[in-house]
């Protein structure tokens, strides 16, 4: 078996970046810490998750994320599964984060997409069946 363990970001603010993932995930925490250098640029790094999976921050970032109107290399988003959208959706609104135009409401799942405060797109997603054909398929 192989899983996703973590994705490490580099980010320009950790604090900010945090408000918005710790609204997301308020069962995770910040599981460890500190100061290195990447390739001559010190800087600090955070690893915020639970027992088993993980997001790094890494500071000092400069210059922004790709468009995520254009079709240049990079990213587009990353995707996590929740059991209650609504509640995950409320927790960031009240944080002061809203979804974009993308998502909705489907036969067999829904999603919202965020843009972080780094410009990463996340999705959320809640799948309404516990069956693979349905949630795997384009009838949604």
């Amino acid at each position: 078996m192989i899983q996703l363990e973590h994705l490490n970001l580099v980010v320009s603010d950790i604090p900010r970046t945090l408000a918005f993932y710790r609204a997301a995930f308020p069962h995770w925490k910040v599981r460890t810490e500190g100061q290195g250098s990447w390739y001559g640029t010190e800087r600090r790094w955070l690893h915020f998750g639970d027992d088993y999976q993980f997001l790094t921050f890494n500071d000092n970032g400069q210059g922004s994320n790709r468009n995520l109107e254009s079709n240049d290399i990079g990213l587009s988003h990353f995707a996590f599964v929740t059991n209650n959208l609504v509640e995950l959706v409320d927790r960031l609104k009240a944080a002061g984060f809203q979804p974009t135009q993308a998502g909705g409401d489907g036969k067999y799942r829904k999603n919202r997409y965020f843009i972080d405060p780094d410009g990463y797109e996340v999705e959320f997603v809640q799948y309404l069946t516990d069956v693979p054909e349905l949630r795997n398929s384009n009838d949604n």
